[in-house]
């Protein structure tokens, strides 16, 4: 889905948007794939009612978007090598951090973790970005057959991650650096004021929506 509108409150990769959708009392979170000027580019999966209504969307229909949610990731620690790491539909919020960690001169590796051949998409887009691209999928058809922790570099300055939970625990043990983690998780309000997103870290109770998504991999307690 591309948006033309007002996009100035959005500043890091990583941040999220809010969906207002007609016939639905709450919005839906989306990760920023991509910003430009006045142009905000999302992609999400259908699953439910929500984004099935986002996908019967026509051209020229008007939103009501909650803009610069969360945290975003931190580029000042990627040193100079960079690991990006996405799974599935936490590969989108990839693509912007991947742009603007070139533009800072960053060597920049991207790993995109999926089922089968048939859901790999963006991988063309990060290699024109002129990243070093690796594709998993479980079943072996395409790319490399396993998961993204099968496809980790033996070098790299920093990790950053999104995709679902099993993935996060799995690199939480594979991963040889620090690095930091985009999660997911159902929200009420998006932007702190609900508690329901809570989650506890090393610091204590953290707002997945206003704290995060973004957690250093150090905070971080998984739970049982």
């Amino acid at each position: 889905m591309t948006l033309r509108g007002d996009t100035l409150a959005i500043k890091n990769a990583g941040e999220f948007v809010n969906l207002k959708i007609d016939g639905f009392y709450l919005r839906r979170p989306i990760s920023v794939c991509d910003v430009e000027g006045d142009v905000l580019t999302l992609i999400y999966k259908v699953v439910g009612g929500g984004t099935e209504a986002m996908s019967a969307m026509e051209k020229g229909t008007e939103l009501l978007v909650m803009t610069g949610l969360g945290n975003g990731y931190d580029l000042s620690v990627a040193g100079e090598s960079p690991l990006l790491i996405g799974g599935g539909v936490g590969v989108p919020p990839m693509y912007l951090l991947a742009r603007r960690l070139l533009a800072l001169g960053k060597r920049v590796t991207v790993i995109l973790g999926f089922n089968t051949a048939d859901e790999v998409f963006y991988e063309d887009e990060f290699k024109a970005l002129g990243c070093d691209v690796k594709v998993t999928t479980v079943d072996g058809s395409h790319g490399i057959k396993g998961f993204v922790t099968d496809a980790l570099p033996e070098e790299y300055s920093y990790f950053y991650t999104c995709g679902p939970m099993p993935m996060f625990r799995a690199l939480f043990k594979a991963t040889s650096t620090s690095g930091q983690f985009s999660f997911e998780e159902r929200m009420g309000c998006g932007f702190g004021a609900c508690m329901g997103c809570s989650c506890k870290t090393v610091t204590g109770y953290k707002r997945i929506c206003k704290d995060g998504p973004v957690l250093k991999k150090e905070e971080i307690i998984w739970a049982d």
